[in-house]
């Protein structure tokens, strides 16, 4: 049986089956009562993997958060600390993987209300260790200057966060793009994204799109291609990494 037959008998993506495959995300019993009857594995080999599932002990560290991140969030974060690189570009508010303590606290406040705030804030600020893990995540990104001019949490908020922007844009694993709005109309006005890449050539590049109730992960490669296309439209487009650095200490000082 193809992986591609696989997946669609179990209503999941090509890579998700994969990564499950590979040993490099979990997988909850249900669904490996589902791939045992596809796979016609019935009796004591199939309560032994069943048991298996139950107990095992590779659990992702989202999973400790999973009473204030939705499922579908939990996948991506999976993703992400697995990604050897990651394209993204925002044009409201500052990437998860740059905001601080002060920022996060604030945008959760804004759109989630105060419901498991500090614990939405730990799982945020966790997310960070992978740009500063043995091996970590190249990130690059492109803010819309929209982002640096409105305030969050206030004028001391903002300035920190700007100031760690620039200071953390000095990483030889982080590029910081700020594309201003002097540059007009772009290719991703319609939508901020995430591409993922990871270090396994066999595992295939994912765009991950999300709003405030559902995330969609893109696998086909032309949706991949494109939205790679997008982004290094983006970076041409957008200020250079010094100027762009410079820019955000521009920011930050106003705000001071």
């Amino acid at each position: 049986m193809t992986l591609d037959v696989a997946a669609r008998q179990l209503d999941m993506s090509k890579s998700n089956l994969s990564r499950i495959e590979n040993a490099q995300i979990g997988i909850k019993p249900r669904d490996v009562r589902a791939a045992l009857a596809l796979y016609a594995v019935t009796g004591a080999d199939a309560e032994a993997l069943i048991e298996i599932a139950r107990g095992a002990q590779q659990r992702g560290w989202w999973q400790n958060y999973s009473d204030v991140l939705p499922e579908w969030f939990e996948f991506y974060v999976g993703l992400e600390a697995e990604a050897a690189t990651l394209r993204t570009y925002e044009a409201e508010s500052v990437p998860g993987l740059l905001q601080t303590e002060a920022y996060a606290r604030e945008i959760y406040r804004r759109t989630a209300g105060e419901e498991g705030l500090e614990r939405k804030v730990a799982a945020r600020l966790r997310r960070q260790e992978v740009l500063r893990r043995e091996s970590p995540v190249q990130l690059s990104v492109v803010l819309n200057e929209a982002v640096l001019l409105r305030p969050v949490g206030g004028a001391a908020v903002m300035a920190e966060q700007l100031t760690h922007m620039a200071r953390i844009a000095q990483s030889p694993n982080v590029t910081i793009y700020v594309l201003p709005f002097m540059a007009g109309a772009h290719p991703a006005m319609s939508t901020p994204y995430v591409i993922l890449q990871f270090a396994d050539a066999a595992d295939a590049s994912v765009v991950y799109l999300d709003n405030l109730t559902m995330g969609l992960a893109l696998e086909d490669a032309a949706h991949v291609r494109g939205y790679s296309l997008v982004h290094e439209e983006l970076c041409r487009m957008a200020l250079d990494p010094a100027d762009s650095v410079a820019r955000l200490e521009a920011a930050s000082r106003n705000f001071a």
